[in-house]
């Protein structure tokens, strides 16, 4: 029977030697790579777990953002309602709301001759207890707080409204705009509210003045005699909103327009977007309150028997304002020293407005001078 033969080719080894030789290389290669291959799991692994501790870390530090955006949100949220329920009237959650910046409230300035914190007006003191004033940075805030107890400051987005800022320029756009946001937030949370100008004397209750069935009430710059005219040219910087689904609605189309009319203010875009036919199809009921008891130095109010209100308007300067409002209070404290008699009889009329109408008459000036300019540089660039 003939033997199977296997052959080993190892140099100066016997076959036994080689076959040894073979079975060990075998298992260095084997061990190899297996070990490659673990090297290769363990790779993996790590990557692995990088990429997800990774991941987790962009995630956490995302929804930490968003928690922490959200948390600040709902604490201004939540400190803005408490001042709110705090001041507003009980029957009717109404406030009074006014803003108030820096350089309006150092001491001999327009806070100062704020009509609410004097015994000038006519059964006006019980109102302070309902005025919420909104402040645009930390220092007039704590001014604020030491003498009132309702304050907020705003969120400003940004923007510093602390120093004089100049009617229509950018500074003061962006003011006008974040107050209007600010204003629909308040409906928005359920609260009507009067909104005044610092600026405006508050000389008897005007909420006796005030339609009972409208939703939006509004100042005048110049009042045509019908508080329903569409027509009437609108002051902003006094109005009484009523918080319902139409009025919220109002309020974001109108600061949505800003967009529309960049470079406009609020009271020029409401002046623009009163006529459209949407508001009518909202079944807004608008009223334009009248010069007679909500008057300004633009057109005042000619019976002191009346007036509720007078605003510094049409007046261009912190001093100025300041020095015609102090004139105006006189007036009002020797209409006010008289008999009852006597008043009803007296022809007393205001002595303003003074340094106001030369302040208004030169920036209408300067207005009338840009755009001339303006023009001119069109015509000459075309």
């Amino acid at each position: 029977m003939k033997k199977n033969t296997y052959t080993v080719e190892n140099s100066g080894g016997s076959g036994d030697g080689g076959i040894k030789a073979w079975s060990f290389g075998n298992h260095q290669l084997l061990v190899r790579r297996v070990m490659q291959v673990t090297m290769s799991i363990a790779g993996l692994a790590v990557l692995w777990m990088f990429l997800s501790n990774s991941a987790s870390s962009i995630e956490f530090h995302t929804f930490s953002h968003y928690f922490s955006a959200q948390s600040i949100k709902a604490g201004y949220e939540s400190k803005l309602e408490s001042v709110l329920r705090t001041a507003s009237m009980k029957d009717n959650k109404t406030v009074i709301i006014t803003t108030l910046n820096d350089a309006w409230a150092k001491p001999g300035s327009i806070f100062d001759l704020f009509t609410l914190r004097g015994p000038v007006g006519n059964e006006t003191q019980w109102l302070l207890n309902h005025l919420v004033v909104i402040t645009w940075d930390q220092k007039t805030n704590a001014y604020c707080l030491a003498m009132h107890k309702h304050c907020y400051q705003v969120e400003t987005k940004g923007s510093n409204f602390t120093g004089e800022v100049f009617f229509m320029s950018p500074t003061y756009l962006r003011m006008m705009w974040r107050r209007t946001e600010f204003l629909t937030s308040v409906l928005e949370m359920g609260y009507n509210f009067v909104f005044t100008d610092t600026d405006i004397m508050w000389l008897r209750d005007p909420f006796k003045q005030f339609y009972e069935d409208a939703d939006f009430q509004i100042a005048c710059d110049a009042f045509n005699g019908n508080s329903s005219d569409i027509n009437n040219y609108p002051n902003g910087g006094f109005k009484y909103i009523k918080s319902n689904n139409r009025t919220i609605w109002l309020n974001k189309f109108w600061f949505n327009s800003s967009k529309e009319y960049p470079g406009f203010g609020e009271q020029a875009v409401f002046n623009k977007i009163k006529l459209n036919p949407l508001i009518s199809q909202m079944k807004l009921k608008i009223r334009f309150l009248s010069t007679s008891y909500f008057g300004g130095f633009c057109e005042p109010s000619k019976d002191l028997n009346k007036v509720s209100t007078m605003h510094a308007n049409c007046c261009v300067g912190i001093d100025n304002k300041v020095n015609d409002l102090k004139i105006l209070l006189e007036d009002w404290k020797k209409y006010m020293a008289l008999p009852e008699i006597e008043k009803k009889q007296s022809n007393l009329t205001w002595s303003v407005p003074q340094s106001c109408s030369t302040s208004f008459e030169r920036a209408n000036e300067e207005r009338k001078k840009n755009k001339g300019r303006l023009q001119r540089a069109l015509v000459e660039t075309v």
